[in-house]
């Protein structure tokens, strides 16, 4: 990976510092002498009980000293690959009288991955990231061994996007597994990884991923420049980072779509998107999105091409009922009546004939209850959640209607424009399509039909007004592409390339 964040070098301290602010340390280097570097750390980490600095001695003085955290490695690693090899080389006699300029031996440390540093705060950071520090006496630089050791979860499906047939592995909050899970996919030189350091506290790594020649140049530079002027304390989740790069926030509709699947990430790197990792999180980050983006699923790819175009329009036709279902009952019911079969108009107002409502604000009352007791399931544990929002959904929605606070028929376009709402498979875009409702209704039972149409209207123009990092949000249909349509419409078979000769 290749840090775009460059160190610069700093002037070495004449004294000791007490109370290092974090301006400071980002103008302090090491000195030659031990105690000196030992006691700037302690300073530095004045406080804090699991940083351990351990002192190897060599004929009765103190020739290597070992700094770590001892929450953040692998102690089982560090005795056997750093501390043992150091402690044997103090055993041993030196043959000659020359001294070296470095005190330290590169091949006494068997970890894969090292580097030097003589920057504080360079070493800082690697310290907090799980690293070791070994300082030697005589030497103006430290070496830095990777051997972080931190609680990480096993491999598992994504409880977010799960799947009848594919792969069941997803991301965890490791970024460098996370990394490893696209490697294992993309055997190719041309996967570029590219790695930033975001967050004054956090010191978060984001890595920005993409295949060189698929992916536009142009796009790369704007992800980087729009990740670099990210200022901010703390990143705790991918979610900051895409409220940071997003260019219209007020939108409900996602620009930037986010997965937990290693499959859907390299299948949308080999279209010439760009990933973007976050660590301690599982959700990855993929740039730039569209309107039918936000509607196919990986799974569409694994199946026959039949069943997955089936699929497709069954999700196409029920986006449409969970934006418009219930404005069109409460517009009809209130203004259009004479549309209505007249049977049907006999059994809606017979329904409604206790009811002491108008359609809207009982629409309104029975969308919002759905939305509490969907909530409600998330928040509680798995064992309680999907108990409470179904047997809450049956006793309330019974209990009102013969109450007469809320007729069946609202119940039963309430519960259908739900269920409708699921079958879309990206959750943010869902989320964006669930809060569309509300404002559908307000014009539906201010202005009947015409409210739906002017909504409807509204929704279109703002849709083709987005863009994703240059891309039109409503893409192939405006601006119109003929061949992208017909992939959106139908899935297409795969194209098998000829073998070379």
């Amino acid at each position: 990976m290749k840090f775009r964040k460059k160190m610069r070098r700093a002037p070495e301290f004449d004294s000791i510092p007490e109370g290092l602010e974090p301006q400071e340390e980002e103008n302090l280097s090491l000195t030659s002498d031990l105690s000196q570097n030992e006691q700037v750390f302690g300073s530095i980490f004045h406080g804090n009980t699991d940083i351990i600095y351990r002192h190897i001695r060599k004929d009765g003085e103190v020739r290597w000293l070992v700094i770590y955290f001892s929450s953040l490695v692998d102690e089982k690693a560090m005795n056997d690959h750093i501390i043992a090899p150091l402690v044997a080389a103090s055993t041993q006699k030196e043959e000659g009288t020359s001294q070296s300029d470095e005190m330290w031996d590169e091949n006494l440390i068997s970890i894969g991955k090292t580097m030097t540093s003589r920057q504080v705060s360079e070493i800082i950071r690697y310290l907090l990231n799980g690293h070791a520090a070994i300082f030697a006496k005589g030497t103006h630089t430290a070496l830095v061994a990777q051997i972080s050791g931190i609680a990480k979860r096993s491999l598992e499906e994504s409880s977010s996007e799960p799947v009848i047939r594919g792969p069941k592995d997803g991301f965890i909050e490791n970024i460098y597994t996370n990394i490893g899970l696209i490697r294992n996919r993309l055997k190719t030189s041309r996967l570029k990884m590219e790695s930033m350091i975001i967050g004054e506290l956090t010191q978060t790594n984001v890595v920005i991923t993409y295949i060189t020649g698929l992916a536009s140049e142009e796009m790369i530079d704007s992800v980087i420049s729009k990740l670099a002027q990210s200022q901010t304390d703390g990143i705790l989740e991918s979610g900051y980072i895409e409220e940071f790069i997003e260019e219209y926030s007020f939108s409900p509709f996602p620009q930037v779509n986010t997965t937990e699947r290693p499959d859907v990430v390299v299948a949308a790197l080999l279209d010439g998107k760009i990933a973007i990792l976050v660590d301690t999180t599982p959700f990855v980050l993929i740039v730039p999105m569209t309107f039918w983006g936000g509607m196919q699923a990986s799974e569409d790819f694994y199946n026959r091409k039949p069943i997955a175009t089936f699929v497709r329009w069954i999700r196409f036709f029920f986006i449409t009922i969970a934006i418009f279902a219930p404005p069109l009952y409460v517009a009809i019911t209130t203004y259009h009546q004479e549309m209505i079969p007249t049977n049907l108009v006999l059994s809606i107002a017979s329904s409604r004939e206790d009811v002491p409502f108008p359609a809207l604000i009982e629409a309104l009352f029975t969308e919002i209850v759905f939305e509490a007791l969907r909530e409600a399931g998330i928040r509680l544990p798995k064992q309680l959640g999907s108990a409470i929002s179904i047997i809450g959904a049956l006793v309330i929605g019974q209990a009102a209607v013969e109450a007469g606070i809320i007729s069946a028929p609202v119940v039963i376009i309430v519960s259908i424009t739900g269920i409708a709402a699921f079958t879309i498979p990206r959750y943010s875009f869902a989320n964006g399509i669930r809060l569309l409702r509300f404002p559908m209704l307000i014009l539906a039972g201010t202005l009947g039909l015409y409210g739906i149409v002017l909504g409807f209207v509204g929704i279109v123009i703002h849709v083709m007004s987005l863009r994703s990092f240059g891309v039109p949000y409503f893409s192939p249909i405006f601006p119109f592409t003929w061949k992208s349509l017909k992939r959106l419409v139908m899935r297409q078979p795969k194209i098998k390339k000829p073998r070379p000769n």
